[in-house]
């Protein structure tokens, strides 16, 4: 049986965690912690969504790969970070320059699309890459993800993440996605 501070942390983390849907919240739920990495599902009726995050270096932002039903073989990378004030509409604000680096392997350059979720207080980032399988198997076995989002000509934001447990969670989500035989 969870501890209450583990289902306080679980019900916690679905409100901070459960995405951007136009700002639906999605239940959270079969948390489970590898390192600084978690893996879940999150629902909504019969919707379902497989994450493993890595939310532990920023008391305000995230990093995520996503998954679904059906399109198990195609996730989605996405960051979140809290804005502090619900939005009032969704829109797509920018597309930018972006790479993401695993330690010292491939410098993996595509674009990011920043967007709003109406009623959300997040800002999302969404990923394009072209070679995100091999990004994704980098993941699972580095130390660090670095990210740098180009806002503007002369204006790089930088983030760093730990990829301590990112295998396991992945392999996690990824177990949840595909259907039972």
């Amino acid at each position: 049986m969870p501890s209450r501070r583990l289902r306080l942390a679980a019900a916690l983390t679905g409100l901070v965690l459960a995405g951007p849907a136009a700002a639906v919240q999605f239940n959270v739920a079969e948390v489970e912690r590898h390192g600084a990495w978690q893996s879940m599902t999150l629902s909504l009726g019969e919707e379902r969504l497989y994450r493993a995050l890595e939310g532990d270096n920023y008391a305000d932002a995230h990093f995520s790969v996503n998954v679904g039903p059906g399109a198990c073989d195609a996730p989605w990378l996405e960051l979140r970070a809290d804005l502090g004030e619900y939005q009032p509409q969704s829109r797509r604000v920018n597309r930018v320059a972006a790479d993401i680096r695993v330690d010292e392997k491939t410098i993996h350059s595509g674009q990011a699309d920043f967007r709003t979720e109406r009623g959300d207080d997040g800002f999302y980032v969404q990923f394009d890459l072209p070679e995100q399988p091999l990004l994704l198997d980098e993941m699972r076995r580095g130390e660090i993800l670095r990210l740098r989002l180009m806002r503007g000509p002369d204006d790089p934001w930088f983030m760093v993440f730990s990829l301590d447990g990112a295998g396991e969670a992945m392999d996690r989500m990824m177990q949840a996605c595909r259907p039972r035989e």
